[in-house]
């Protein structure tokens, strides 16, 4: 039996993960999943288009008929769907199976599970770098071509909570994320920053003021401030990490000479009237759910502020 075989038998890794929730609003897990299937999807994965410029409208294209909203992976179009044989070296993994029980109790659901694409520099057209340059959230759906939409693209997205796509929904669910292959420094890696949970839900974009190389001051307006300290997200395929709601996280664009590839999963709690995530929810000093979860987008879905946090990093 291995060292975290004998964790799940006794209650080790539960606790942990409640312990890692509380204090940084993130457990990272030290044993990965099944590395070989994750190459085997990642192979099918890039085997269904080329992951270059060829991903993208042209700018006539796309000023003809600009649309922002509606271009994100749905049931119907989403690429997982295809590859749902595939998937049960996450869903079924022991140790992120007891850890997400822990947390949200044991008839859990995904709400959403998505391929998510840092898409490196050679990739973007010229004129698309220039449009976005300094944008908070470069999501790339809306230069994609239609039949491309079944990912999430990213070049960058600034520190921000994964509360900010369900308004009025409490922060009752989690995000787990797994790498299909090795990410390193170079490779659009997440960066957490543990502890800015405590705050509770803030609308985007965030305020936060740089106090260190990996220090930053984060505030939420009355319900106060709080130092946190950011994680460099970097691992060998199967790397998996899961946060709460109301943990900030972002991404620069990818520097690598290839797209980042990797699996998003939310996960939230089922009918049980009460499980971990309220001991973690408890200790939160800021609101569980927000009316208005952001504040950087125009009437069309356009960015209406130039400004991103993540890439002083």
């Amino acid at each position: 039996m291995t060292e975290s075989r004998t964790e799940e038998a006794d209650g080790r890794l539960a606790r942990a993960v409640v312990s890692d929730f509380i204090r940084n609003g993130a457990h990272l897990f030290d044993e990965r999943v099944d590395p070989q299937a994750a190459a085997e999807l990642l192979a099918e994965i890039r085997a269904t288009r080329r992951f270059d410029d060829s991903l993208f409208l042209s700018q006539a294209e796309f000023d003809a008929d600009p649309q922002y909203t509606g271009v994100n992976p749905k049931p119907g179009r989403n690429l997982l769907e295809r590859f749902e044989h595939r998937l049960g070296f996450v869903e079924q993994a022991p140790h992120l199976v007891e850890a997400i029980t822990t947390l949200l109790g044991p008839d859990y659901r995904i709400l959403d599970k998505k391929v998510v694409c840092g898409v490196p520099a050679r990739s973007v057209p010229p004129w698309l770098q220039a449009r976005i340059l300094g944008n908070p959230v470069n999501n790339l759906g809306a230069y994609v071509r239609p039949e491309h939409r079944d990912v999430t693209y990213f070049y960058g997205i600034d520190f921000h909570q994964d509360l900010i796509d369900y308004k009025a929904r409490e922060a009752d669910f989690l995000t787990l994320y797994v790498y299909l292959h090795p990410v390193g420094r170079a490779d659009a890696p997440l960066f957490l920053l543990e502890g800015s949970h405590r705050l509770g839900g803030s609308v985007f974009p965030h305020e936060l003021t740089r106090t260190g190389p990996d220090a930053w001051l984060y505030r939420n307006g009355p319900y106060g401030e709080v130092a946190v300290r950011q994680r460099m997200l970097t691992g060998d395929a199967g790397f998996a990490a899961i946060w709460h709601a109301c943990t900030l996280h972002g991404t620069q664009p990818d520097a690598a000479d290839h797209e980042r590839i990797s699996l998003r999963y939310l996960v939230a709690r089922g009918a049980a009237k009460t499980s971990a995530i309220d001991t973690v929810n408890a200790t939160l000093a800021g609101p569980l759910s927000l009316t208005d979860t952001r504040k950087d987008l125009g009437a069309d879905g356009s960015a209406a502020i130039r400004r991103n946090t993540v890439n002083q990093v």
